[in-house]
C-alpha cells in the first residue's frame, strides 16, 4: 500500500469513527442510526418512564426490552436510548379499532414530514392524525407511522365543511334564543353580524355559521408541495367553543366496597360547587350523573345512554376493567376524559383524549427527586436507613440516582436507637445545612428521630455549637401533624407531595364554610380531602372547556385555577397517547410556624 492510499484510508476511517460517534449517548451507548432496521427502532427514556410503562406504550413485553437492553433490568435513567422491536403487522393483527395497525419510527437528522410521508408511502395528513402531540420533528422522538399505504387508500373522504346560512329574525326573537337555537354564544353572534349592537330588529338578515358533513373527492392531479406537506405540523386549529358544556359523571355509589361510598359521594358533592361556581358566573352547563356500581354490567349501559354520546367531557370510573371500557368509548367518540383516582391504569399511554389526574408513583417520585437535588445541591444530605415497614425503597433509589447523575454526594447511616445522637453527629457538617431524609414514612419512624434532631439543632451537645438540621420526607406526614407538628416547624421540614391544602388559607376555609352550609356536615377527615378533589378536578376541566372549547389540549397551560389542594400540569406521555399530572408539590413547615407550598413541574 503506497503513501497516498494509506493516508486515504486514515481519512475514511476517522470519517467513519466520527460518524459512529455522533450517533452515541452521554453514556456511550449507541443510538438510532441514520438508517433504521426493519426490526427495532429507538426511544430515548424520559424522566418518570419504567421499563413496563415504556413497553406497554409500544405493545411489547418488558422482557422484549430486556432482551434487547440487558442493562435495563438493573433499572433506567432519563435521557438514556433503548433498543424497542418493532411489532410485525403481519404477526400482530390490526385490532377493531386499528390501534395496532402501525409501525413506530425514531426521528433522525434532517428529516420532515415530507421525506417521511415519501419514505414510508403514507399520505402526511395520516402520520399527522396518528400523532395527534406532533408539533415539530426533533431527533431522537418516537412516532408512529400508519401501515396503510398511499395506494390502498380511498379517494374519497367525509369531511366537515363549515358554511354560513342566512336566518331572517322572525317576530319577538331574541338575541338568546337565537344564540340557543343555533348552540353557539351570543357575543359569537354579535361578532359576526356588527349591526346587531345597535340592536335585534325582525326581518334582520343574519350570518349563521353551520358545519355540514360532505363527500369530499381528493384532487390526486396536484400533490402538495413539500413546504405545504411540512406546514401541517404547525397548522392552526380553531377553538371548538360551546355555549352548553355537557358532562357526565361516573361514580360507583352501589359499590361493595361500602367504606369506599362516602368518599366518592363528597367527590360528587365538591364538583357539584363547582358546578354553582361555574353558574355564577353565566356558564351553562347540563350534568348527568351515573352509578357505575362494580364491573362492566352498569358501564356498558351508560354508554348508551344519549348524555354520554352528547358529552363534551366524562369525569369517572374507578375500577380498571370499567376506566378500560369508558376510555375506548371516549376515544371511538372524541369525547375527552378525565380518569380521577387512580395512577395504576395503562389506558392513557395509547387514548390522544385521556387525561389522568393522579400522578404515577413512578413521576412521582423522579419529580420530587429532581427537586430534592435542586434545593439540597450544595448541603450535607444524609439518608437515615431506618427498615421498618413502611420503607420507601423507590422513592430513595430514585434520589439516590439522581444524586449520582449530578455528582452530589451523600452519606448513609443505619438508624440504631441506643446510639443515633452520636452516630449522626459524626455525619454533621458545622459549616453547612445537614438535609435528614429517613428511608421510612412511618410515624414510628418520625417519632424516634425527630426530637434527637430538634435537640441536635437547637442545643449544645457535646460541646458542639447547634447544627443547621433540616428533614425531608413523604406526603404521609401531613397525617401526623397531631402528633409532630410542633418539630415539623422546628426542623424546617420539606416535604413533597401530590396533594396538600393550606387550611390557614382563605381559599380553602372558604370551600369549608361553603361545603359546611350547602351539606350541613364537615368533609371526611381523609388524605386527600375528596369534596376538594372533585372541586379542583371540575374547576380545571369545566375552565379549559369554557375557555378554549372541546379542543382544549393546545391551551392546557393557559388554564388558571388556584388550586385548593391539587395543582395540574397535564404532560402528553407521547406523540399518540393521552396525558398525565406531573405537577407536585414542595411543602415547607418553616420555623416561623407558617407554610410554603411551591409547585415543581
Amino acid at each position: 500500500m503506497n503513501r497516498h492510499s494509506l493516508f486515504l484510508c486514515v481519512i475514511l476511517l476517522f470519517t467513519a469513527l466520527s460518524g459512529l460517534q455522533a450517533q452515541v449517548n452521554r453514556n456511550g451507548q449507541a443510538i438510532a442510526s441514520n438508517v433504521q432496521g426493519d426490526d427495532i427502532f429507538y426511544h430515548t427514556i424520559e424522566r418518570g418512564q419504567t421499563v413496563y410503562s415504556i413497553a406497554t406504550m409500544y405493545g411489547v413485553s418488558p422482557d422484549d426490552i430486556y432482551r434487547l437492553n440487558p442493562g435495563s433490568k438493573e433499572g433506567i435513567r432519563a435521557g438514556d436510548v433503548l433498543k424497542v422491536p418493532q411489532r410485525d403487522v403481519a404477526v400482530n393483527p390490526v385490532e377493531a379499532d386499528g390501534s395496532d395497525n402501525f409501525i413506530y419510527h425514531t426521528i433522525q437528522p434532517k428529516e420532515t414530514l415530507y421525506s417521511l410521508s415519501k419514505r414510508y408511502n403514507v399520505v402526511a395528513q395520516d402520520i399527522v392524525r396518528a400523532n395527534p402531540g406532533l408539533t415539530v420533528l426533533k431527533y431522537g422522538q418516537t412516532i408512529r407511522i400508519p401501515a396503510t399505504r398511499i395506494e390502498e387508500l380511498p379517494t374519497t373522504e367525509v369531511k366537515t365543511v363549515q358554511k354560513e346560512l342566512e336566518y331572517t329574525v322572525e317576530r319577538r326573537e331574541t338575541l338568546y334564543r337565537i344564540s340557543r337555537k343555533f348552540n353557539m354564544s351570543t357575543a359569537e353572534l354579535i361578532r359576526l353580524n356588527p349591526q346587531l349592537k345597535d340592536g335585534l330588529k325582525e326581518g334582520m338578515v343574519l350570518k349563521i355559521p353551520m358545519q355540514s358533513e360532505e363527500v369530499v373527492t381528493e384532487d390526486v392531479s396536484r400533490p402538495m408541495s413539500e413546504r405545504e406537506v411540512n406546514a401541517l405540523l404547525t397548522e392552526t386549529k380553531p377553538v371548538e367553543r360551546v355555549d352548553l358544556m355537557k358532562v357526565a359523571l361516573l361514580l360507583p355509589f352501589s359499590t361493595t366496597e361500602r367504606q369506599a361510598i362516602p368518599r366518592f359521594v363528597e367527590y360528587y358533592e365538591g364538583l357539584l360547587l363547582a358546578v354553582d361556581s361555574l353558574k355564577n358566573r353565566g356558564c351553562s352547563l347540563e350534568l348527568s350523573v351515573y352509578d357505575t356500581g362494580d364491573g362492566l354490567t352498569k358501564v356498558n349501559q351508560i354508554l348508551n345512554e344519549p348524555a354520554l354520546q352528547e358529552a363534551n367531557l366524562i369525569i369517572g370510573a374507578v375500577q380498571n376493567d370499567q376506566i378500560h371500557r369508558v376510555s375506548e368509548f371516549a376515544q371511538e367518540k372524541q369525547i375527552k376524559y378525565v380518569i380521577p383516582f387512580t395512577s395504576r391504569n395503562d389506558d392513557v399511554l395509547s387514548n390522544a383524549y385521556a387525561y389522568q389526574v393522579n400522578i404515577p408513583h413512578s413521576y412521582l417520585y423522579a419529580n420530587a427527586a429532581k427537586a430534592g437535588c435542586d434545593l439540597f445541591a450544595n448541603d450535607n444530605i444524609i439518608i437515615l436507613k431506618i427498615g421498618d415497614k413502611d420503607e420507601k425503597t423507590e422513592f430513595v433509589q430514585t434520589f439516590k440516582s439522581e444524586m449520582e447523575q449530578r455528582s452530589i454526594p451523600h452519606k448513609e447511616l443505619a438508624f440504631a436507637r441506643e446510639t443515633f445522637v452520636d452516630d449522626i453527629q459524626k455525619l454533621l457538617d458545622s459549616e453547612r445545612r445537614n438535609i435528614v431524609l429517613p428511608t421510612s414514612s412511618s410515624l414510628e419512624a418520625l417519632n424516634n428521630i425527630r426530637s434527637h434532631l430538634r435537640m441536635l439543632s437547637e442545643v449544645a451537645y457535646n460541646d458542639h455549637p447547634p447544627y443547621s438540621i433540616n428533614l425531608f420526607g413523604y406526603p404521609e406526614w401531613q397525617t401526623y401533624t397531631q402528633h409532630a407538628l410542633d418539630d415539623l416547624y422546628a426542623l424546617n421540614t420539606y416535604i413533597y407531595s401530590l396533594f396538600y391544602a393550606d387550611n390557614l388559607s382563605p381559599d380553602v376555609q372558604s370551600f369549608y364554610a361553603n361545603y359546611k352550609n350547602k351539606y350541613s356536615k364537615n368533609l371526611i377527615n381523609t388524605f386527600p380531602k375528596y369534596g376538594m378533589l372533585g372541586f379542583d378536578t371540575a374547576m380545571f376541566f369545566f375552565d379549559a372547556l369554557r375557555q378554549y372549547g372541546t379542543n382544549f389540549e393546545a391551551n392546557l397551560d393557559k388554564i388558571d385555577h388556584k388550586s385548593l389542594q391539587t395543582g395540574f400540569n397535564f404532560e402528553r406521555v407521547n406523540n399518540w397517547g393521552g396525558f398525565i399530572n406531573t405537577n407536585v408539590f414542595i411543602v415547607q413547615y418553616r420555623d416561623d410556624y407558617t407554610v410554603v407550598r411551591n409547585n415543581i413541574r
